[in-house]
């Protein structure tokens, strides 16, 4: 079943737009279904859910992180992670840098943009973007690829259409600074976010089903 709505989404997406299968809270069992039907990204939303599940499924999988991130399990995370979608502010991307340096390597991050009105979502403001990517010449062992960002909880799809234009426009005016990831568009509204032009989406329930 799982293979199945996996090669349906494929189906859907256009070539240039990469599929991160949303994984949080399923078991290995269900993530191995998917590796076997042939996903390879992987995105995960805790730490140490991340570090059990990368340590005992196969080494060529690409672990993503999408969840709030404490600098305080950055360290956890380094030896398995392949890209951090969920930069959503200054410190920790200097956190960031500082503890890839102690591990000897450099860490690929997208930098999450509040695109909703919803105060409970987090992020920089669109504003404070273009400051945060001047300055990331300042990092040694952190790369900067592209911007992220979540919709509003909303069926207005409108409103949805306008927040995910909104950062794919951002998105553009960096595309010469090297930042070529949008990554936008979940399991309710990435067939909007393939319209208004996302390169990568994170889709976990239309994949795996229903958390039970």
């Amino acid at each position: 079943m799982i293979g199945q709505r996996l090669n349906e989404i494929r189906k859907e997406l256009p070539p240039e737009v990469k599929l991160v299968a949303v994984s949080k809270f399923k078991s290995v069992e269900d993530i191995m279904e998917a590796y076997r039907a042939g996903q390879r990204a992987f995105a995960e939303s805790r730490p140490q859910e991340l570090v059990k599940k990368a340590s005992v499924l196969p080494d060529d999988i690409e672990w993503h992180f999408i969840g709030h991130l404490q600098t305080n399990k950055i360290k956890l995370i380094l030896p398995y992670v392949n890209l951090v979608q969920s930069v959503d502010s200054a410190h920790l991307l200097e956190e960031l840098d500082r503890q890839a340096s102690i591990f000897c390597r450099t860490v690929d991050c997208l930098l999450e943009v509040h695109i909703s009105g919803e105060e409970s979502k987090q992020g920089f403001e669109p504003s404070e973007i273009s400051q945060i990517v001047e300055e990331r010449l300042n990092l040694q062992n952190v790369r900067i690829r592209g911007l992220m960002g979540m919709a509003s909880l909303s069926g207005d799809e409108h409103l949805i259409h306008s927040e995910f234009k909104a950062l794919r426009l951002l998105a553009d005016k960096f595309k010469n600074e090297g930042l070529g990831y949008v990554s936008m568009g979940m399991s309710s509204d990435y067939r909007i976010a393939v319209q208004e032009g996302t390169n990568l989406v994170r889709i976990g329930t239309a994949i795996f089903g229903n958390r039970i």
